[in-house]
């Protein structure tokens, strides 16, 4: 069940001067319609409300969709480098078993694909780089998810995948591929959100 949004909640997380301003613009705080109206009018604040409302499993599983809607950017650039899927797996293996060792196997996994992002990151191509690690670091939030904090990873891994799209696409469509992306992501989220 979706938990209410009022005005005192979103000032308890820390929502910033426009989101709250906005928030209060809205008439009718039926969550799902404002919910679906704020996203679209403004997908930065959305991804971040989204992920604030939903619960650990469901902030685990964003992470990983995010995360798997570009892992081939990155596999496509370093084929051998195992280290964001394993993350992804990882992920999924503590939603299907979410234990202490699952938490742990997870933490290990997003650390080694940070590394991986971080490598990318330092490549000599700076664009190609760029994209390689921002998918690198989808992967890397989604298993951080999984260990530690959901609600600010899941937020991280959209922004990330959107990232990766964008870089992907390359400067003339980088923008449009950005919002599309970020868009399918929030689509998920929100439907995420209604299954509960």
């Amino acid at each position: 069940m979706i938990k209410t949004i009022t005005l005192k909640w979103l000032q308890s997380q820390g929502a910033c001067k426009e989101s709250l301003e906005a928030w209060q613009k809205e008439t009718d705080h039926n969550t799902f319609a404002t919910l679906n109206r704020l996203v679209v009018k403004n997908p930065e604040w959305g991804n971040w409300l989204i992920c604030r409302i939903m619960n650990k499993k469901q902030a685990v599983q964003y992470a990983i969709f995010a995360a798997e809607q570009v892992i081939d950017i990155y596999e496509g650039k370093y084929p051998n480098d195992k280290r964001p899927r394993n993350a992804i797996e990882a992920a999924k293996a503590y939603l299907k078993n979410p234990s202490k060792k699952t938490k742990a196997y997870a933490a290990d996994a997003g650390y080694a694909a940070g590394y991986a992002a971080a490598s990318a990151a330092s490549a000599s191509s700076a664009y190609a780089a760029a994209y390689a690690a921002a998918a690198s670091s989808a992967a890397y939030t989604a298993a951080y998810a999984a260990g530690y904090d959901a609600a600010a990873a899941a937020t991280y891994a959209a922004d990330a995948a959107g990232y990766a799209a964008a870089y992907a696409a390359g400067a003339y469509a980088a923008g449009a591929e950005r919002r599309k992306m970020k868009a399918k992501i929030l689509k998920y989220g929100i439907r995420l959100l209604e299954q509960s």
